[in-house]
């Protein structure tokens, strides 16, 4: 049996299990607790985990194996990882745990740290950063081709 009649044999088993477990779940008006609380409910999303991990690992696997296959994809991935983690550490070193934001939050109700703030604010400085590189970069590409 080669892996190709393997995988579409699997795939139509947990896709039948999940058919069943669909049918299988409460109804729209049944409390949320009861509805959180069901088998079905449950054993569908042990489905969905057992998928994505093995999408995650079939990707990961494949791009190692890609990567280093070829030295200058190594290298540029390389470079693009350590400019990660420069934009991390930038990120890190912007970021202020000291704001006013423990005491606003204490004010809420919600018992915060310093140092979860400063996490939080590293965690918004990556994405804003690399929302700004993102499009510098689609602007720059869009600028050299109307040059060429």
């Amino acid at each position: 049996m080669n892996l190709n009649k393997i995988v579409k044999i699997s795939l139509a088993v947990l896709g039948a299990a999940a058919f069943i477990l669909w049918l299988q779940l409460p109804s729209s008006d049944a409390p949320v607790g009861e509805a959180v609380d069901s088998g079905a409910v449950h054993w569908m999303f042990m489905i969905v985990y057992f998928l994505l991990g093995v999408a995650v690992l079939f990707s990961v696997f494949f791009a190692l194996k890609h990567m280093f296959a070829n030295p200058q994809g190594l290298k540029r991935t390389l470079i693009g990882l350590a400019a990660f983690i420069v934009v991390i550490g930038l990120s890190y070193a912007l970021s202020n745990g000291s704001d006013g934001t423990v005491e606003t939050m204490a004010g809420r109700g919600v018992s915060t740290t310093e140092s979860v703030v400063k996490n939080i604010g590293t965690g918004l400085n990556v994405f804003f950063l690399l929302v700004i590189i993102a499009i510098g970069s689609m602007l720059w590409g869009g600028v050299k081709k109307m040059f060429k």
